[in-house]
This record gives C-alpha cells, structure tokens and sequence, in this order.
C-alpha cells in the first residue's frame, strides 16, 4: 500500500507538501497539486478523505460564512448554523465556519487555498460585498437572505416584507390602533442587513395603508438594557393597545416585565411576534406570531449549493418563503 511518503517521491515534493495539499492549509501551485494529483491516482494513495478529494478535486466541504455580529441575537443565529451544519451531514458535506465581519476575506481564504466545494452566506446586506468574492472565486454560492442587487447567485429566504404586513394586518382587522413596534437593535440596521429592513419597512407602511398609529422602539444591543427599553416604550405610549415585535430577545423578556406591571395577554395588551415554533417552545413563548420556518429555508439552501456543484450550469434559483402565522390567542378584539 502506498504511503505520503510514496507520493512524495513521485511527485518530486516534500511530504509536508503533499500534507498540505491534502489538507488545503496552505495554498499550493496548481503545477505542483497536478503532480501530487497524479501521483495519488498511480499509485492508488487512498489512505484518507483528503487524498480522495484531491484526486476528484472535491473536498465534500462547504464554507458557511456567518460573520458575528455582537447585536444579534444569538441563539436564533446559531440555530441557523446548527441546521447548516445537520442538513450538510446528511448531503456527504463537513462545514468551514468562517466568521470574519467583512466575509470576503474568508471567502478568499478558503476557496484560493480550495478547501471547500461551495460556500454558504449569512447575514446578508441589501448590497452585499460577499457576493463579488464568490463570483471572482468560481465556486458555487447560495444566499440565506436576499440581496437588492444579486441576480448570479442562488438565494432563498423567508419573504420577510410580507411577514411584516401579515403582522401588521393581524392586529388592523382585530381593530387596533396604537401600536408599538419594537425592532431589532440600530447597530443591526446600520449594518445594512437584508431582512432586517425588508420586515421594518413593510410594517410601516402597511400600518400607514391601515391607519395605525405606530410607535416604533429599536431594542437594545446590550441584554442589560432590553428591560429598561420595553418599559419606557409602555410608559410612553400608555394607550397602546399592542406590542409587534420582532426582536427575539425582547420577546424572551417580555412575559417578566408584564408579570410585573400586572399587565394580562391579551385581555391588556396583545402582542405578535416573529419567532420559530421550536424557538418558542425553548422559551415558552405563548405568543402569536409568523413561523420562519428555519428548518425549510436553510434545508433548501443547502440543498441548492449541493446541486450547484454538480451542475453548474442550472438556472439561477431565487426563491422567498410565504409567511405562516401561528396563532396563540395573543391577541383579541378591541
């Protein structure tokens, strides 16, 4: 059986060389993986993954670039991450994490060097940078989110202006009329993200369109402050007769603060929200809310890269999620 060192020899390199041509830890010459490639198939290296993937150029590794973003809220971040990781497992993939803020960096990084087969995009901008990095890479990428001005790469995500005006009309046709909207933090919105903006303007303007009074709070980036921020927004608009929230965190916080103030749901105050229905039973969140459906957009996504590799040549897919709505009695009548 031939060893590293077998295809060292025959490839005229060192054995660190072949290690990190195996590895992909270091970018190596195209001339010099050729060598090493044929090497391998001569002599029937196949000792592990990584000799296989450099004889088939495969490394069954897909980058997920998720750059941290210390506003968000982060367990309904790695949820995404964890599902990435599960639905990838089940296609034959391992899964890069790559979590520089900017991403093209990483992007860079790992496709130069090819350690991976495609890449993955989080957290993506109404103009996001990342998508040049991908395309300049000639590898495979999909988008957990949309971008304003993306028509090369394959997207999908949660149709997010149409989940703010479902909330919105939720609450229209039960007859209220002062609303107070808490949003995500600004940090999260001076980041330019995608879904962020698509939720918020789509709340205000279908509550222009209904004729709702709207007040609208940004939460707090610092979790020692969320409390602090829902109670000023109650004491500054006492007659509101609503809370619409998308902010995950300010959700988990609220049951605490009306417990409090001795404030009932709904009979006092309704409330909607925007959470996943396995997020919310972690949580014991008893609030109506629209459904995400994690699971179905990061599933197809995975699924798109996986085919993208295969056939790179398909059409572009874009696709955005119709919103549910889960109703919990949160909210009634006025």
């Amino acid at each position: 059986m031939a060893t590293i060192g077998d295809v060292a020899k025959y490839a005229g390199v060192s054995r660190s060389t072949v290690s990190h041509a195996l590895s992909g830890k270091r970018p190596i010459s195209l001339e010099t993986r050729q060598r090493i490639s044929e090497a391998i198939v001569a002599l029937q290296y196949t000792a592990n993954a990584g000799a296989k993937a450099l004889a088939t150029s495969k490394t069954s590794t897909l980058g997920l670039i998720v750059p941290y973003t210390p506003a968000e809220f982060a367990p309904a971040r790695m949820q995404y991450v964890m599902i990435v990781s599960e639905t990838a497992r089940e296609l034959g993939f391992d899964v890069l994490m790559v979590t520089d803020f900017d991403g093209r960096a990483g992007i860079k990084r790992v496709t130069d060097s090819s350690r991976v087969d495609g890449v993955i995009l989080l957290n993506v901008t109404r103009h996001d940078e990342r998508i040049g990095s991908v395309l300049a890479a000639a590898k495979p990428g999909v988008l957990i989110g949309l971008a304003d001005d993306n028509a090369a790469l394959d997207s999908v995500d949660l149709d997010f202006a149409a989940a703010g005006r479902s909330m919105v009309r939720h609450l229209a046709e039960r007859g209220h009329r002062r609303v107070i909207f808490v949003t995500l933090p600004t940090e999260m919105f001076l980041q330019d993200l995608g879904y962020v903006w698509r939720l918020h303007e789509s709340v205000i303007d279908e509550a222009q369109t209904a004729g709702l009074a709207l007040t609208v709070v940004h939460d707090a980036a610092d979790p020692k402050d969320r409390m602090r921020v829902l109670a000023g927004a109650l004491d500054a608009t006492p007659d509101a007769t609503a809370l619409l929230v998308h902010s995950v965190g300010a959700l988990i916080d609220l049951p605490v603060l009306l417990s409090q103030r001795r404030i009932s749901v709904p009979r006092d105050l309704s409330v909607v929200g925007l959470f996943g229905d396995e997020f919310g039973a972690m949580f014991a969140l008893p609030y109506t809310a629209v459904e995400p459906s994690p699971e179905v957009v990061v599933s197809r996504a995975v699924h798109l890269v996986a085919e993208r590799i295969e056939d790179p040549s398909r059409p572009v897919v874009q696709e955005l999620l119709a919103p549910l709505m889960v109703d919990r009695g949160s909210t009634r009548e006025v």
